[in-house]
């Protein structure tokens, strides 16, 4: 855990708050690469996930960008109503689970909406080393869109093209920019569910390769839990056994037991939770997996994920 002080908050665009965090003893902090995210320990024990935006070669300062979610569960409320500048607050290091392929022949960064704070971070590291890029910013208006005038003021600001809901005459034709994919291209793509796979669509519509295509989710979309059963899980280390009901995880269970796992986003997005399976079948409820790790069946996101056999057995 590293302590942070949080420097300075600037509004960005509507419900949209930036925040300058630095070492509270003036130290660098961690190098992190661009794509990488922190965990922000927020009051009242809540864990959130924020992408650095700035530039991956600072050390004295990580920047992250928070959106007012009207459907928030209390971590960006938190963030808007009670992190000011003089606050302090406990992050982790960076870790990154949306790497950039640097010796990609070129790349197409799509962000939508919030989903510009890790592309903006790519941006400015494929710039920086010379790289082949562009980058297509899609929000409902200006005014919902945050850092334009610093993607517009950036030297790849000719390499920045902006679409948004309230200006037809600037809406992303995805089908066009995507045609024609040539190997070693690499798409991009951060935002809101719906967008994100209207992206990831169009491209595999237009021949695009699964292995060139690279995301990062913020929330998970709602999942219909009323049919979910119980089903057991069983410790390998000590050959406990212990039920999971249709209204509780396989976490909850766990922490209920006093066993605790390392958790954050408890929505299976970010892997903190992943877990080896020995024995039994999972159902998969996660977005971090590739589905073809999720096909072994060999690990699961136990915040989250179920079972589809009557018993998992958990190296546990």
């Amino acid at each position: 855990m590293i302590e942070v002080l949080v420097v300075s908050r600037n509004n960005e665009a509507h419900d949209i708050c930036s925040y300058e965090l630095a070492s509270v003893d003036d130290r660098p902090l961690p190098a992190f690469s661009a794509g990488a995210h922190i965990d922000v320990h927020l009051p009242g024990g809540l864990i959130r996930q924020y992408s650095l935006c700035n530039h991956p070669e600072e050390r004295h300062r990580y920047l992250i960008g928070v959106l007012k979610d009207p459907t928030s569960r209390g971590g960006s409320l938190a963030m808007h109503e009670q992190i000011h500048p003089g606050t302090r607050l406990p992050i982790s290091e960076p870790r990154n689970l949306f790497p950039l392929v640097h010796e990609a022949r070129r790349s197409l960064l799509f962000a939508g909406g919030i989903g510009i704070t890790p592309i903006l971070c790519m941006a400015e590291r494929l710039a920086h080393s010379g790289a082949d890029f562009e980058l297509h910013y899609c929000a409902r208006s200006r005014d919902r869109a945050a850092f334009v005038e610093r993607l517009q003021r950036s030297p790849f600001a000719d390499r920045v093209f902006l679409h948004f809901d309230q200006e037809p005459d600037t809406a992303l034709d995805a089908a066009k920019v995507l045609a024609t994919p040539l190997n070693d291209v690499h798409l991009y793509v951060c935002g809101p569910g719906g967008f994100m796979q209207h992206v990831l669509d169009t491209a595999r519509k237009q021949g695009w390769q699964e292995q060139y295509l690279h995301r990062e989710y913020f929330a998970a979309a709602p999942v219909d839990t009323g049919a979910d059963g119980s089903f057991s899980i069983k410790l390998a280390s000590s050959g406990q056994v212990f039920e999971v009901p249709a209204d509780k995880s396989v976490v909850q269970v766990l922490q209920n037991q006093g066993i605790e796992i390392a958790i954050s986003c408890e929505q299976g997005i970010c892997g903190t939770c992943l877990t080896r399976v020995l024995e039994g079948v999972p159902e998969h409820r996660d977005l971090f997996l590739t589905e073809d790790e999720q096909a072994c069946n060999d690990q699961f996101t136990p915040c989250c994920s179920r079972s589809k056999t009557p018993l998992l057995v958990l190296d546990i």
